[in-house]
């Protein structure tokens, strides 16, 4: 095969777009998440801690003259001083936070949704008989009975037999 045609077969694979398309959402939900701590909750919190903003707190490690004093960031940064800023890695911090709860708020919704959608509908369950489990023949990874398409190495597999619905 070609290299183009390795490239294509490559690039249209579903587990790569799938995870293109979530890099994608990921990034804007990532500026929504930020947005959501610099403008929203950390000039409360920072008014009842005393501060108007954590991004200005810091501290100066080579302070040429000790009795002068920058109230802000911008200010040390610009008189080329070194700064650990750790109000920063503070909103870093509460951010990382937020996402991984809002994602983790996601996908339970999804698992929840995805539940009822199978108790509903009936899923794809195992038939009577038949084993939940089999291995990949190209990959050897263990994938479920019934799937058509590994989902370690993606290759296409056979169908399973569907056997008779015992449910009436």
């Amino acid at each position: 095969m070609s290299i183009i045609g390795d490239f294509k077969k490559f690039a249209l694979r579903g587990n790569l777009i799938d995870m293109a398309v979530g890099f994608t959402v990921g990034a804007a939900f990532t500026s929504v998440a930020k947005s959501l701590v610099s403008d929203i909750i950390m000039p409360p919190l920072g008014f009842l801690l005393g501060k108007s903003d954590f991004s200005d707190l810091f501290i100066v490690l080579n302070a040429p003259d000790p009795e002068k004093t920058y109230t802000t960031l911008a200010q040390a940064q610009e008189a080329g001083l070194t700064t650990i800023n750790y109000g920063m890695f503070i909103n870093n911090i509460i951010s990382f936070l937020l996402v991984a709860l809002a994602m983790f708020m996601i996908i339970r919704l999804i698992n929840q949704l995805d539940k009822r959608l199978e108790d509903t509908f009936g899923g794809d369950k195992p038939q009577p008989g038949d084993p939940e489990n089999k291995k990949c023949p190209y990959c050897l990874s263990t994938i479920p009975y019934r799937a058509t398409r590994c989902a370690h190495c993606t290759a296409e597999l056979p169908a399973t037999e569907q056997q008779p619905s015992t449910n009436g």
